[in-house]
């Protein structure tokens, strides 16, 4: 043995010295008036050394459950029992309650019991003492026993409830219909032996000097540092883990998802939350009588229930290809459009909205232009699916633009993103014609995964607005992109607040 004991170490090989047999660590820890995470500690690098063994194995413990910490004395039952007694062996539930100084809700509760100990039965609205308690009080049942022998915080072994003549199995028994009163842990317990060498380190003498780990003013100044021990340093140890500050990880994909369309030459764009009924559904030639504009699809507003529209000349063209083509060439959809569901407030369900807009305000191009934000749509919470999600939309105006040149942006944008192998496959959306699904291939789940929707802007909704280009579109969720860029297989993860995952993703990623 080179190495000079700590001072817990050594006093924890004393106590031992002193024992006779086995001591759990628990025992050592309360003999010290030590907490056992540093009795803990000590016990293992005494076991390194070869100074003591260390034994584990498993114990049952027992602990008061949520109901059980409810009756801090006894059972609810003996309580009513015993007003019973006092209300002359007859009673109601409100009159019990009052004598017993329980809620009625509980009295209630307590009735089942009540009846399976057979210390009442029921008569109509009323219960009525049996001659199990008239001719006195019954002595407490195993599950009462068990209860009244559990600390109100805290447990206690198995061993410790039967050597005390408890029993424990038929009171566990009665009590397994009744959940939350009693709970079962499984601890590991770990038991400590001094060995020979350990025996002799002592009976030679342990330096027991306190130890510290730096030099302070306050020891050298006072002189203590004659009479303490400096703990050696392991170079070769790792140092503190230290967590730094930084962004949240969908934060950072967020910002990487503008910077990559700001670097492909996008300006950027911007709409309120709130919306109205004309610029999230209308201007994109959506029907108003389509599913997307139900209430259970969509979140209306209450406050407020109406939004103002644009200028009069854009909402008569809007209307007129709603109503039977307009100017476009199109049939439109053959039915009365309604202008004040034009005018109903949503929470938008696209960042489309702020394209469209965008459009609206100056239709000439050429031009790009992109959006990045929330949306918001009735979606049954699951793991690929929640209310309120983001989205990246884009357009370009170009009298040469063509579905080909959409297809090479779109390839662009995710391989900038992390994405080796895009797809493209035929869709149908009701503002865009060519339209296409855009998926790209997960290696970890060896399949394709669709990231979202692009086309080309019908003349229905351009050709209104004062656009006679073609105008590319899309609109490409960015949860399900972060999902797989950052491993996680469930949505809802990234909004979860697990400390951990947020200290161990990294600033960077290759």
């Amino acid at each position: 043995m080179t190495r000079r004991l700590r001072d817990v170490e050594a006093r924890v090989l004393e106590v031992l010295a002193r024992a006779e047999g086995a001591r759990s660590v628990e025992e050592i820890a309360r003999g010290l008036e030590l907490d056992q995470s540093p009795v803990a500690g000590a016990v293992t690098v005494l076991e390194q050394d070869g100074l003591v063994t260390v034994e584990e194995a498993e114990l049952v413990e027992y602990r008061r459950g949520t109901r059980g910490r409810a009756f801090p004395g006894e059972f609810p039952e003996r309580l009513v029992a015993r007003a019973l007694v006092a209300a002359g062996g007859r009673g109601t539930i409100p009159e019990l309650a009052e004598r017993a100084g329980l809620p009625p809700k509980v009295v209630g509760e307590s009735l089942r019991w009540l009846l399976a100990r057979g210390w009442a039965t029921k008569d109509g609205p009323a219960l009525v003492l049996t001659e199990a308690w008239r001719a006195g009080e019954p002595g407490p049942a195993p599950d009462e026993r068990l209860l009244a022998a559990l600390p109100e915080t805290g447990g206690r072994s198995r061993e410790e409830l039967v050597a005390e003549g408890l029993p424990v199995d038929e009171a566990l028994g009665l009590l397994a219909r009744r959940s939350g009163v009693v709970e079962t842990r499984v601890r590991r317990r770990r038991t400590v032996t001094i060995t020979p060498a350990g025996r002799a380190l002592v009976d030679a003498g342990l330096d027991t000097r306190p130890e510290v780990t730096e030099l302070t003013t306050d020891l050298l100044v006072s002189g203590r540092w004659r009479e303490v021990g400096f703990r050696p340093y392991d170079v070769t140890l790792p140092g503190t883990r230290i967590a730094v500050g930084k962004e949240h990880p969908f934060r950072q994909i967020l910002e990487r998802t503008r910077t990559v369309f700001l670097e492909m030459g996008f300006e950027e764009t911007a709409s309120p939350w709130v919306e109205s009924g004309f610029w999230d559904f209308d201007a994109l030639f959506q029907p108003q009588d389509h599913p997307a504009r139900d209430m259970q699809d969509t979140f209306y507003v209450a406050r407020p229930d109406r939004a103002r529209l644009p200028d009069d000349a854009l909402v008569a063209e809007v209307a007129a290809t709603h109503e039977n083509g307009g100017r476009t060439g199109s049939a439109g959809w053959r039915t009365r459009w309604d202008r004040e569901l034009a005018r109903r407030c949503v929470l938008r369900t696209h960042t489309t909205a702020s394209t469209i807009r965008a459009l609206a305000a100056e239709p000439r191009g050429p031009r790009k232009v992109f959006c990045v934000g929330p949306v918001f749509r009735r979606e049954t919470i699951d793991y690929k699916h929640l209310p309120v999600f983001h989205q990246v939309d884009g357009i370009v105006i170009d009298e040469d633009a063509s579905f080909a040149v959409l297809l090479g942006l779109l390839g662009t944008f995710y391989r900038k993103m992390g994405f080796e192998r895009i797809q493209f496959r035929p869709a149908f959306f009701p503002y865009t014609e060519p339209s296409v699904e855009v998926f790209v291939w997960m290696a970890s789940r060896s399949d394709w995964v669709e990231m979202g929707g692009a086309g080309v802007f019908r003349p229905e909704v351009t050709e209104p607005l004062g656009c006679s280009h073609p105008v590319l579109a899309w609109g490409l969720g960015l949860e399900r992109l972060a999902m797989f860029r950052l491993g996680l297989g469930d949505i809802r993860e990234i909004y979860l607040a697990h400390l951990d995952w947020l200290e161990e993703t990294p600033l960077c990623r290759s």
